[in-house]
């Protein structure tokens, strides 16, 4: 995986049932804007506010109307949970699976090593590790992920923890590896290029898929004027993942024609003040992208 993916939201309708129908269009609607592949059951995806059915087939419903590579999230707590889940990507059609740290119980370095090293071993598809502290309250070291990069069937990272100096370890070791390092913090997406990154698993890339393509791309020929493009977008970054979270993000994605759906309880809608601000932000993509 390289390039800029989405951990593409799921659609539910007002009542909360999974909406095939409008998650299909967003698939289009990404795709058509600018994506190199989908993530579909990730943070920003609602994916543990859903049943092991409903992401089977949320997943499903994402292969079939790809176009681009699909990198599935299928980590829960219990390994034999996951790896259902991952074999179930498999057959539905998944290129590879993105695992959470397990959570809930506390788990030491060793401990996530060899929970990741069995699934590698056992999984038919590539294995992405997948950190995300703020969630979780469990951050894979650069250590652990080295030692785990030599793994045939671990194929890489996206590492949410928004360090950049964790990040640099990481890429540094792991750099000999065969080994996709992806920075999941859209606030520093181009400076995470500059330090290694094959790319950024972006909820940023959901609302403005144009403008992540674009900071990619250009980054490639000059990453000053990246940086300066990924400068626009951080308070609209900080705005949907910080502040006002997934029903902030589905709300600015509604508002740009994005079929993006609603949350589902327990979250609740944006209040006024709160979609005052988010359409405050939101002129930001339209004057990037034209």
């Amino acid at each position: 995986m390289n390039g800029v993916g989405p951990p593409l939201v799921t659609p539910f309708t007002e009542d909360g049932a999974v909406d095939h129908t409008s998650l299909r269009d967003l698939v289009s609607w990404v795709e058509q804007r600018g994506v190199d592949f989908l993530v579909p059951c990730g943070s920003n995806s609602e994916a543990e506010l859903m049943t092991a059915d409903e992401r089977s087939a949320v997943i499903e419903t994402v292969t079939e109307a790809a176009n681009v590579p699909v990198l599935a999230g299928t980590g829960s707590p219990g390994y034999h949970e996951t790896l259902s889940a991952t074999e179930d990507a498999a057959d539905i059609g998944a290129d590879a699976a993105l695992v959470v740290t397990p959570f809930y119980y506390d788990h030491d370095q060793s401990a996530l090593a060899e929970y990741y090293r069995r699934l590698a071993d056992a999984a038919s598809i590539p294995i992405y590790l997948y950190s995300v502290p703020a969630y979780t309250n469990t951050k894979l070291e650069p250590s652990t992920v080295g030692d785990l990069a030599r793994h045939p069937n671990i194929a890489g990272m996206k590492d949410s923890s928004g360090d950049i100096s964790e990040f640099i370890r990481i890429v540094r070791r792991t750099r000999e590896a065969d080994f996709d390092a992806m920075i999941g913090s859209g606030g520093v997406f181009a400076q995470a290029l500059s330090a290694g990154a094959n790319g950024g698993v972006l909820a940023l890339a959901n609302i403005a898929p144009e403008a992540s393509a674009a900071i990619y791309q250009e980054h490639a020929e000059n990453p000053t004027t990246a940086r300066e493009l990924n400068a626009e977008f951080v308070e609209l970054n900080q705005a949907i993942t910080a502040e006002h979270g997934v029903p902030g993000l589905k709300y600015s994605m509604r508002a740009r024609g994005a079929p993006a759906g609603y949350s589902r309880i327990p979250h609740q809608p944006p209040s006024d003040a709160e979609r005052s601000h988010l359409e405050s932000l939101l002129d930001v993509v339209g004057e990037t992208v034209t």
